[in-house]
């Protein structure tokens, strides 16, 4: 499901979230002040309010698009040599081209609920279409 800003959502499971809280008024301001724990019922809606897509592509990967697109656009042109050279070279980068093509594109949202919890950086396998 790819989902997109606006769209209303539902969670898909009970969601724990648990971590180290900092207060942002009272007596301690400093991080890692208290433990919380806040559990989301499955069903809970709310709005889809920004959609990321993470580009895990490595610098070889992004080597390897770069060498291909000058070997494709100039590779007649250049002297045997250079091109052998250049081919040699991609060859080499294959393998991480490959890696980078077969890994899933990460996507992850920020959620406004109705009930007025913001939950960011989610994995958008986490909620349904409401």
């Amino acid at each position: 499901m790819t989902l997109k800003e606006g769209r209303r959502v539902r969670l898909a499971a009970d969601t724990r979230l648990t971590d180290w809280v900092a207060m942002t008024q009272g007596p301690s301001a400093e991080a890692g002040a208290v433990v919380a724990s806040l559990s989301l019922a499955a069903g809970t809606e709310g709005t889809v309010v920004r959609v990321v897509e993470h580009d895990l592509q490595t610098p070889e990967s992004r080597e390897y698009e770069r060498l291909t697109s000058l070997l494709d656009a100039f590779g007649a042109s250049m002297p045997t040599e250079s091109k052998k050279q250049l081919e040699e070279k991609v060859a080499g980068l294959e393998p991480a081209w490959t890696a980078y093509r077969a890994e899933p594109l990460r996507v992850t949202v920020r959620v406004r609920f109705d009930n007025g919890f913001i939950l960011d950086d989610a994995r958008e396998d986490v909620f349904d279409p409401a």
